[in-house]
């Protein structure tokens, strides 16, 4: 399990934070702890049974790899262009950039770096992969610059960056893509950021002392627009069971009860950031013992139903 690097560095002191520099503020500006979300990219060559193949294992590993530097190449350079407010954040100050632990100037010479490294990998593969890493990187950007201050459009934002790393799993592995998969990831990917913003929102009393985009939410918003997410994104995995599981009478069985794990996960994720407790969904995904023990169902029926 990923330490809470949140909660650590809040704990230590301003002397202990300086020690720190070089190499391990390094990699705590890139946040591996993030890179578990690009896990996503395995998320569509999996379901088309894809993954017993060498070869495109292999394509859709080094996807995985160029999103994660692409990602951490994002965050450096985000808060590089954020150092000013982030050092006056009761959180965010005690990131390395703002700490002073690591220079602007050496971040975005590494966060180019990654950038180049990210598309270096995704060229190696083929032109579809980098031509969605081109996107994410794009996007990403104009996220960090421009979009994050804007509401709603920073909730699609964010998704669609969810939606491209799974894309990019697809394109990877040559593996088509069906609408239904789409409609599936988008509407999960706007559930997940709709849940992370109404648990920012819960715990920070109304946006006050956090992200600036919050002071301009509601409850009446994004109580709505959760549901909204939660009710496509289930009623079209309903419908996408309904359309896969067709030929084998196993995989019909299998694919139906898959469907009983992923209602039970999006109401209890409806329920944590309604509680205020979603403002990391990545942690809570495998804190929560509840999700935990859903997502596990979910993966051996789905599994068995793909593999067996």
């Amino acid at each position: 399990m990923a330490p809470n690097i949140g909660a650590v560095s809040l704990s230590v002191s301003v002397g202990a934070e300086s020690s720190s520099s070089g190499a391990p503020a390094l990699l705590r500006g890139m946040r591996p702890v993030q890179w578990v979300k690009n896990i996503l990219v395995f998320a569509a060559p999996g379901a088309a049974g894809a993954l017993t193949d060498a070869n495109a294992l292999g394509r859709v590993t080094v996807a995985f790899v160029a999103f994660c530097c692409a990602a951490s190449a994002t965050y450096l350079l985000n808060d590089a262009a954020d150092v000013e407010s982030d050092r006056a954040h009761p959180a965010k100050r005690h990131r390395p950039i703002a700490a002073g632990n690591l220079s602007v100037t050496n971040a975005r010479i590494v966060a180019v770096v990654l950038a180049v490294v990210a598309l270096g990998l995704s060229a190696a593969v083929n032109t579809a992969l980098l031509i969605t890493v081109i996107g994410y990187l794009a996007l990403t950007t104009l996220y960090s610059t421009v979009l994050k201050h804007i509401v709603i459009v920073d909730v699609i934002a964010v998704s669609a960056g969810f939606l491209l790393r799974a894309v990019a799993g697809g394109a990877a592995a040559e593996v088509p893509l069906s609408g239904w998969f789409y409609l599936v990831v988008s509407a999960g990917a706007m559930l997940l950021i709709t849940g992370k913003r109404l648990g920012e929102f819960r715990a920070s009393h109304g946006g006050e002392d956090t992200r600036k985009v919050l002071r301009h939410y509601s409850l009446g918003i994004l109580r709505p627009l959760l549901a909204v997410a939660a009710g496509v994104a289930v009623l079209g995995y309903i419908l996408w069971a309904g359309v896969e599981s067709d030929d084998v009478a196993n995989r019909s069985i299998l694919v139906s009860l898959s469907v009983l794990p992923f209602i039970g996960a999006t109401l209890r994720y409806m329920w944590l950031s309604d509680q205020g407790h979603a403002e990391s969904p990545d942690r809570l995904l495998f804190t929560d013992p509840v999700m935990l023990g859903l997502g596990v169902v979910w993966v051996l029926i789905f599994g068995a139903a793909i593999y067996v």
